[in-house]
């Protein structure tokens, strides 16, 4: 893949993210700028989700560990565990929230 397309592809996830957010019947926040979106719990806790262009990955931050994610036939794909991206953010969320969230597009 391509600097352009990686790109295309990060910023449609990250626009995806903050939409999947806004769906959530959870009093979820967000903050986004520049290529990461900080998602905001009630309790203060965060999930950060950031481009790291250079090796055109998504790097995930969670309360518990770090995720790096490769873009993979058609999927974002953690690179250690082999997790999806979307379910390992709604996995996250949930343990962050203390009840059942789904963030997914």
């Amino acid at each position: 893949m391509n600097d352009s397309e990686y790109h295309k592809l990060a910023d449609e996830f990250l626009n995806n993210l903050q939409d999947a957010i806004d769906e959530v019947e959870f009093d979820l926040d967000y903050e986004s700028a520049g290529g990461l979106v900080e998602v905001i719990f009630p309790n203060a806790s965060k999930i950060i989700v950031n481009k790291q262009a250079p090796l055109h990955q998504i790097w995930v931050a969670t309360k518990a560990n770090g995720h790096h994610f490769e873009y993979i036939d058609g999927k974002w794909i953690d690179n250690r565990g082999g997790s999806e991206l979307w379910a390992l953010l709604s996995e996250a969320a949930t343990k962050q929230a203390g009840e059942k969230i789904t963030l997914a597009i």
